[in-house]
């Protein structure tokens, strides 16, 4: 891999600022000064630093983010902050995309990453992935209504949901429910089939993750357990 293109993977340096700062003498190679950014090196092997700090290669980035409310699940909007504006301008560099969307108004966790092929996967119909989802509704469920949504109901446009999972608290009006699809405005659309209203709504987990340890508007990368628990997933029946 040429040195320039594996200091852009990385989001340090764009390809001409990798050019300058390398002639600037700013980036080695296993510890001595490389000032020509089109040598080829080998990302398993070489020890690449800029200004003194070591550069640390990813093929893909995966990122785990807790979105607040307000912030929408685009890579870019004309009007409102997006999950990307939430992240450091290096990252930003990345190619990351949301990886299936939260709207506005809804919180919690989203996958973001630059691995096209995995992300596509665990969208398809083929592949999803559980996901599950904490909220809170105008009207108790009545036992009834759980039922209805668990075998899957027909939303406006005719469209037939696949069985969920619903967890109702004691009250009626909260509790979570386990999804292995994701339609335009899902859950809000399910409620509204049995004539009651989200009020609140937040993912708190995708498959095996989860947002334990996550603040709201925070940020981390997947560690290695997680990444390879994506790379498994395999959709199911609920």
């Amino acid at each position: 891999m040429r040195l320039d293109k594996y200091l852009v993977s990385t989001g340090k340096l764009s390809r001409s600022e990798a050019g300058r700062a390398a002639r600037g003498g700013r980036i080695t190679v296993g510890g001595i000064v490389e000032k020509h950014a089109d040598r080829q090196i080998d990302p398993d092997v070489d020890v690449v630093t800029l200004d003194g700090e070591p550069i640390v290669y990813r093929a893909y980035t995966y990122l785990l983010l807790n979105k607040p409310e307000g912030v929408v699940s685009a890579t870019e909007d004309g009007r409102d902050k997006t999950v990307l504006d939430l992240l450091p301008d290096e990252l930003q560099r990345l190619g990351l995309f949301p990886c299936g969307r939260l709207d506005k108004y809804t919180t919690g966790l989203v996958l973001l990453t630059n691995n096209g092929p995995l992300g596509h996967r665990l969208l398809s119909p083929r592949h999803h992935v559980e996901k599950r989802y904490r909220f809170t509704c105008r009207e108790p469920l009545s036992a009834e209504n759980c039922q209805l949504l668990e075998a899957g109901v027909t939303l406006e446009d005719g469209y037939v949901t696949k069985p969920a999972r619903i967890y109702a608290g004691e009250d009626g009006r909260s509790g979570e429910i386990v999804l292995i699809e994701g339609k335009y405005h899902q859950i809000k659309r399910m409620l509204e089939a049995v004539d009651n209203k989200i009020v609140t709504l937040e993912r708190i987990s995708f498959g095996a993750l989860t947002l334990d340890g996550t603040p709201r508007g925070a940020w981390r990368y997947l560690t290695d357990e997680e990444i390879a628990a994506l790379e498994r997933a395999e959709g199911g029946s609920l």
